[in-house]
């Protein structure tokens, strides 16, 4: 049976994805008891609408480079399959760093708050996300231009990488725990934890506060490679795990309803402590 691009990277995702909730299923975190109710329907949102606009645009930067590029469809197809990966990391993660960094700032935090407003960590978290968080990131138009070049296999490849390291992040499952507790694995934890995200690093990033020496949401910013936060100054690792997670705005007036998380700024929220409606923004305290 022959698999065509979009089909293997969408099963092999799926996989991951499926055997971290099984995990988070038997483990009883799945379901978390700190998901309100706007919590499930934006999960369920989100886990409809991300194929949709990540596939939308991966199209969308196709058709735009067979018009401005007409002839240069697969040019690159002959490139070794180790520098397409160095240039996937530079034009997907790298940019991908600096977008997630740049969503931490006024400007363009509505479109990242999502991401933080969940009281929980788990695999439901990955890609929770304002819808144009996603339709504007560079990282995926630039994936898309590659894709024309002719990254084929190779994309898949490094994708499938990626998305295992991000959802192995984010899920309750925190597989680093393991390489803490034992000695002889500690060095492959050293290493490790500078290379790509792990569940410590990347919960810090998503903790109610970062006062208390773990938590960094102003931080620890790297999606597959942690690397980048270690080299452009922005790391925090303490191999500990925060004690609460998301945004305490939502704790003293409680939870922003799921489309105007989702759909902001189409829709604007009424509340009055908000970064989602027309009051000045406030910083995550």
């Amino acid at each position: 049976m022959h698999l065509d691009l979009q089909t293997t990277q969408l099963l092999a995702v799926t996989v991951i994805f499926g055997l971290f909730a099984v995990a988070e299923l038997v483990m009883g975190t799945f379901f978390a008891p700190e998901a309100s109710s706007e919590d499930n329907r934006l999960d369920v949102a989100v886990g409809v609408t991300f194929p949709v606009i990540s596939g939308a645009v991966f199209a969308a930067a196709k058709w735009l480079s067979a018009l401005a590029m007409p002839g240069m469809k697969d040019a690159w197809a002959a490139w070794p399959w180790w520098l397409m990966v160095l240039v996937l990391l530079l034009a997907d993660d790298l940019t991908q760093y600096w977008w997630h960094r740049l969503s931490h700032t006024s400007v363009m935090w509505p479109l990242h708050r999502a991401h933080h407003s969940a009281a929980y960590m788990s695999v439901r978290v990955v890609y929770r996300n304002n819808a144009f968080y996603y339709a504007l990131m560079p990282g995926l138009w630039l994936s898309g231009i590659l894709l024309y070049l002719g990254f084929g296999w190779v994309f898949v490849g490094y994708s499938v990488v990626k998305l295992a390291v991000i959802i192995g992040a984010h899920s309750a499952v925190r597989w680093d725990r393991w390489l803490y507790r034992y000695r002889a694995l500690r060095p492959l934890a050293w290493v490790l934890e500078r290379t790509i995200s792990t569940p410590a690093t990347h919960f810090a990033h998503h903790a109610l506060t970062q006062d208390d020496g773990i938590g960094h949401y102003m931080g620890n910013y790297g999606n597959m490679l942690f690397l980048w936060d270690v080299l452009f100054g922005t790391a925090r690792i303490t191999r500990q795990y925060p004690p609460a997670y998301g945004l305490n705005d939502d704790r003293r007036q409680g939870p922003e309803r799921w489309y105007h998380q989702l759909l902001f700024p189409i829709f604007r929220s009424r509340r009055a402590e908000t970064v989602l409606g027309r009051e000045k923004h406030i910083p995550i305290d």
